[in-house]
């Protein structure tokens, strides 16, 4: 099991570096440049270069079944998805199979609006009750995984 995180914005990076520290769980931290890790052999980072997808590229090109995926990108949490990695939102809301369809299509419509002229909000401010919820849908990830790996 490996965690990758889209990193450039996310805001919950120290929260999985604790809990994937608690579980000796590698990390990568995956950006478009340099992006500052702890110094920790278990802690790797990507500059994934300038292209306008490099780290989602990179990040789908390496995430497999058995894999957690941190992004709140829903593009590249598709692409995992489809991938078998588990995808994590950084306000802890999993994408899965079920949901992903539904939450890429709205994300498409509220793009085609906004590039019609219509204004629309964002998304809601990053709360500490987001990040309590990202730390319970991360431990229920790892859970899940190793549960799925026992079984086979």
């Amino acid at each position: 099991m490996h965690i990758y995180i889209d990193a450039d914005a996310c805001p919950v990076k120290d929260e999985v570096y604790r809990v994937a520290g608690r579980h000796s769980l590698p990390v990568t931290v995956v950006a478009v440049g340099f992006i500052r890790v702890p110094q920790d052999p278990m802690i790797a980072r990507v500059a994934a270069g300038a292209g306008p997808d490099a780290a989602d590229d990179w990040i789908v090109e390496h995430a497999r079944a058995g894999d957690i995926v941190i992004t709140a990108d829903i593009p590249l949490a598709s692409r995992c998805v489809k991938a078998g990695a588990e995808v994590i939102a950084p306000n802890g809301r999993p994408f899965t199979e079920a949901s992903i369809g539904m939450t890429l299509a709205v994300r498409n419509l509220m793009h085609d609006l906004r590039s019609a002229g219509e204004a629309t909000r964002g998304p809601p401010p990053f709360s500490p009750r987001d990040r309590s919820t990202f730390l319970s849908a991360l431990e229920e990830a790892i859970r899940r995984v190793q549960r799925a790996r026992r079984a086979v």
